[in-house]
């Protein structure tokens, strides 16, 4: 049940047409992004030559991409794609007939949660294969490569999870969205500019345990605060469920 639901809100994600237009919007600025940084490498390159230890195109291309373009642009798309799952059905009043379905509330969660994420992976994976076509001109570390696609991908899944919970707690779909980019923002905000002396902010904001996978180091207390960050809003959003079950 959770794989047709899933299905379900992808095949939804897809017939829009307004979510072709983002991805071709979307498309048009990471290749962009990815051109203006391998342009700049190449013109410094010469440069570059003459240091020992310098950088190579995978440094220079690699983390800057997927950190201050790909980055951004998921945390402001995502509010976009999830307002539509609990806040607009509950406003068009599908909500209650997908409650009153023999499904328990835990699949209809994990079921949009997973679809939406698949989305986004999609859209994660492809600035992936855009970076990898620096093998064909230049030595490339695959490793930088993975580490920032799997890092990216895992905080994809925290901005879903938590814009999921925000959607949850209002019927119009614009506040959803509005509440879920401003919570993004700021946790973003006050982790950027905290000063490292304060960890607790960087503990604490989703964007802190991106740091390590951005530099090419894997954590397993980074992929445990990532999985523990989106249980805590998923169990959340479930909750909030069971209450409109309760009450009607």
């Amino acid at each position: 049940m959770i794989r047709l639901i899933a299905w379900k809100e992808l095949r939804g994600l897809f017939g829009a047409p307004s979510t072709w237009l983002i991805l071709g919007a979307l498309q048009f600025i990471l290749a962009w992004a990815y051109l203006g940084r391998l342009d700049a490498f190449l013109q410094v390159q010469s440069q570059l030559a003459l240091v020992a230890n310098a950088p190579g195109a995978s440094e220079a291309v690699v983390p800057g991409l997927f950190r201050d373009t790909l980055g951004v642009i998921v945390m402001l798309v995502t509010p976009l794609f999830t307002m539509r799952l609990l806040a607009e059905e509950r406003r068009n009043q599908t909500l209650v007939l997908l409650l009153s379905a023999p499904i328990s509330n835990a699949r209809i969660v994990l079921g949009k949660f997973a679809g939406l994420i698949a989305f986004l992976w999609l859209l994660i994976l492809w600035c992936g294969a855009m970076a990898a076509t620096l093998r064909l001109g230049t030595p490339m570390d695959l490793g930088l490569l993975l580490s920032n696609t799997l890092g990216m991908l895992l905080l994809a899944a925290s901005y879903a999870a938590l814009g999921l919970y925000i959607s949850s707690l209002t019927t119009q779909p614009v506040v959803a969205a509005v509440a879920a980019l401003a919570t993004l923002s700021g946790l973003w905000l006050i982790e950027s500019s905290a000063p490292d002396g304060y960890r607790l902010w960087h503990a604490l904001a989703p964007t802190g345990h991106f740091r390590n996978f951005n530099s090419g180091l894997l954590d397993s207390g980074d992929v445990a605060y990532f999985v523990l960050f989106c249980a805590f809003f998923l169990a959340l959003t479930i909750r909030r469920l069971d209450d409109s079950r309760s009450y009607g």
